[in-house]
């Protein structure tokens, strides 16, 4: 898949892709560039909405990171005009699961739906049955 660099011209995939390396680059100006003028990001768990691109790269500069973000992207699925993606991220103290799910207009990303999941101890009662992995992906 060749990438061009113009989001008017990548895939909605792509788009996303260059979304979480700028995330994983720390470049949040670049990873504004990717989203829509009329850009909405919604944290169901919090109930916080970011709305617009300079209110993203806002958050995203401010936050009080141990360290720099780094990004790795598990998965990344497709359909229409729609993209889910399951990403780790981790300042090097914090570490936390991402699902999100992206919308893609016009070659930017219009809304994003966020959940970041916490982790929780196994139930003893289920050892019998289970098997414990290391990581939240399997």
């Amino acid at each position: 898949m060749t990438k061009t660099g113009d989001p008017k011209h990548d895939s909605v995939g792509d788009v996303v892709r260059r979304y979480w390396a700028a995330i994983n680059a720390n470049d949040f100006q670049a990873a504004g560039q990717l989203l829509h003028d009329d850009f909405l990001l919604h944290w169901p768990q919090s109930g916080e909405r970011i709305c617009g691109r300079a209110n993203f790269v806002s958050v995203n500069e401010h936050y009080p990171a141990a360290g720099p973000w780094r990004v790795t992207v598990h998965r990344l699925l497709t359909e229409g005009d729609e993209v889910a993606s399951e990403v780790t991220v981790t300042d090097g103290v914090l570490k936390a699961t991402a699902i999100t799910f992206s919308n893609v207009l016009d070659g930017r990303i219009v809304r994003q739906t966020e959940y970041w999941p916490d982790p929780f101890e196994a139930a003893p009662w289920r050892a019998g049955w289970v098997e414990r992995s290391n990581t939240a992906n399997g």
